[in-house]
């Protein structure tokens, strides 16, 4: 299929381009190339290639989720400096005054 000049311009309209007239020459050549690869691709035959969603291979790099023990409630106020009882007792952030 080739691209005649009209087309070009037709196109350089859409994309609101300004084309010189070697330039408008230029890409007729270089887009009716491209669509010629296009109709070479069209002639494979790909019946027994089944299709993909992806040419490389999938694998999660998440790890599985899985229920660990954790800290005691002890083990965590061991460095407590200050506790009450299983909390941390903290200085007050806002004041009352």
């Amino acid at each position: 299929m080739a691209l005649s000049t009209a087309d070009v311009e037709h196109i350089a309209h859409l994309a609101r381009l300004a084309l010189t007239p070697q330039e408008i020459e230029q890409f007729s050549r270089q887009l009716t190339d491209i669509l010629g690869h296009f109709d070479a691709l069209e002639q494979v035959d790909t019946s027994s290639v089944p299709p993909t969603a992806s040419v490389l291979p999938l694998r999660t790099v998440m790890r599985e989720d899985r229920v660990t023990p954790g800290l005691t409630s002890e083990d965590a106020l061991a460095n407590a400096p200050d506790r009450d009882g299983d909390f941390f007792r903290v200085p007050a952030v806002f004041s009352s005054d």
